[in-house]
């Protein structure tokens, strides 16, 4: 079973991407869907996440307010919309997904059962 991130891209300052995930195999339906991002030199961070049993969602301070996180059922994806880029949100954007969203400490963690493969994001000033 594999997920599979497509969207990303080279956008300017104050631009918008979305970002899919897709599981072609793999229902996500009652799963917590999460987003990370990795920045060279960084660590991962977890920026948002759906919890589809309970429609709860995530996002981490660095982009509440921009950022906002979707499904389609039909469709079998999760969506990552992002707005008002900055280059500072340059970086790989993986979605994982197991049966929550774990945030522990106020901070989504990388307790996630299956991961995508990446999908670069660089936003130029």
């Amino acid at each position: 079973v594999q997920l599979v991130e497509s969207g990303g891209g080279l956008v300017r300052s104050g631009g918008s991407l979305r970002l899919s995930c897709a599981a072609p195999g793999f229902s996500l339906d009652d799963k917590g869907v999460g987003w990370f991002r990795e920045a060279p030199g960084k660590a991962r961070e977890g920026v948002a996440c759906l919890s589809s049993s309970d429609e709860d969602t995530y996002y981490s301070d660095s982009v509440k307010g921009r950022f906002a996180v979707s499904s389609d059922n039909a469709k079998n994806t999760v969506y990552l919309q992002m707005n008002s880029l900055q280059p500072e949100d340059t970086g790989v954007y993986y979605c994982a997904v197991d049966w929550s969203c774990p945030v522990v400490g106020g901070a989504l963690r990388e307790l996630f059962g299956r991961w995508g493969q990446g999908t670069q994001v660089t936003v130029s000033s």
